[in-house]
């Protein structure tokens, strides 16, 4: 056993341990988690892979043989990890954690790449890829709401550095704005599956950027989609979750969303038909159980089991009626945290990522 599993299992058991609330108990945990050290220790993830250009799932749809070409000469700013959105959200927590430390071991070496990557050049290079014929609709809308959240971290770092790094991302981050508001009007029905097309998901952090940033046409375009989309859904059948390859819960994506666009009362008459059993203070949900992590798929209930956790931490934030979530949120995380880090490629790509956004949850 690793030395961070180890801290881990130290960290669980005192926790169980203290009579502490189980909220301070949770947000004690987040903090002795998200410390300097072990924040140093997520940042070596996306720094593994950021330059590592295959293996690399392009998602590209090619017009002719002219289309051809390498990862790193169709999206110089965002090659590495994988693929596309992998890059983005790792560019994500490397800020996040700069911002947050600004003397991780590795800043320089961070501030290096980044001076390399988001500079005006490659960002007018990745526009260029959106404005190619079949491509416009490309990482639709899972990578662009990674891209809105990264920029809003960026515009968020007050740091001389990061505001010349906004800068430069800043018209892709526009086309991305562009491309909500042409696109969610024309979309019927919302997407509900639980990987990458699914709409709430789709919706929420760029529902955040649309506040931080004061796009209010963006903010009114989400939120009556979301309502006209998730409004007058009822008896959400969680139970049928996960399928085998969710890395998002349908209906959890959906309740973060509407607890972003509805009045607080609203809200609860709406997730009083929608999902009442969340409000019951013996609700429980079972972890997203991975057989193989180094399967590309089966690995994405890892990223589930985050993607839970943050949702049922910020529900837990939001009012004192979801508190029992806390305990909920912490078996989702600390089930699936000390995986991050487990050498395979498939997971550590893209995991620490989710892992980060759930820690981040965990100490608002």
């Amino acid at each position: 056993m690793n030395f961070f599993k180890l801290l881990l299992l130290a960290i669980l058991v005192v926790g169980c341990q203290t009579n502490q609330p189980k909220k301070e108990t949770s947000k004690s945990l987040a903090k002795q988690l998200l410390t300097q050290q072990e924040s140093e220790r997520l940042v070596e993830l996306p720094l593994k892979c950021v330059e590592q250009e295959y293996p690399n799932k392009l998602m590209q749809v090619l017009n002719d043989s002219s289309d051809l070409h390498t990862p790193k000469e169709l999206h110089p700013a965002f090659y590495g990890c994988f693929d596309w959105h992998s890059s983005v959200h790792g560019h994500w927590l490397m800020i996040s954690l700069l911002n947050r430390y600004p003397q991780l071991k590795n800043a320089e070496k961070i501030r290096k790449y980044l001076n390399r990557q988001l500079t005006a050049e490659n960002i007018e290079a990745e526009i260029h890829y959106f404005q190619q014929k079949q491509n416009s609709s490309f990482e639709r809308t899972y990578g662009w709401a990674w891209l809105l959240k990264l920029q809003q971290e960026l515009l968020n770092f007050k740091d001389s550095d990061a505001q010349q790094w906004a800068n430069n991302l800043q018209p892709l981050a526009d086309l991305i704005v562009e491309k909500y508001l042409k696109y969610l009007p024309k979309l019927n029905y919302p997407l509900r599956s639980g990987d990458h097309i699914n709409t709430a998901f789709g919706l929420t952090f760029a529902h955040d950027y649309a506040i931080f940033t004061k796009q209010n046409e963006l903010q009114k375009t989400i939120e009556k989609r979301a309502k006209d989309f998730y409004l007058k859904d009822i008896d959400v059948p969680y139970q049928y979750e996960p399928s085998g390859y969710d890395f998002l819960s349908p209906s959890l994506e959906t309740v973060d969303l509407m607890r972003r666009v509805l009045p607080k009362d609203e809200f609860f008459t709406w997730l009083k038909d929608y999902f009442p059993d969340l409000l019951e203070n013996n609700f429980d949900l079972e972890v997203g159980l991975v057989s193989d992590r180094s399967d590309g798929h089966m690995v994405h209930l890892d990223g589930l089991n985050f993607s839970r956790a943050w949702c049922f931490y910020q529900l837990a934030d939001y009012d004192k009626a979801f508190k029992h979530l806390y305990k909920v949120a912490d078996k989702h995380l600390m089930h699936s945290l000390p995986s991050i880090v487990d050498g395979d490629y498939m997971g550590e790509h893209w995991l620490a990522s989710f892992a980060l956004n759930a820690l981040i949850a965990r100490e608002k």
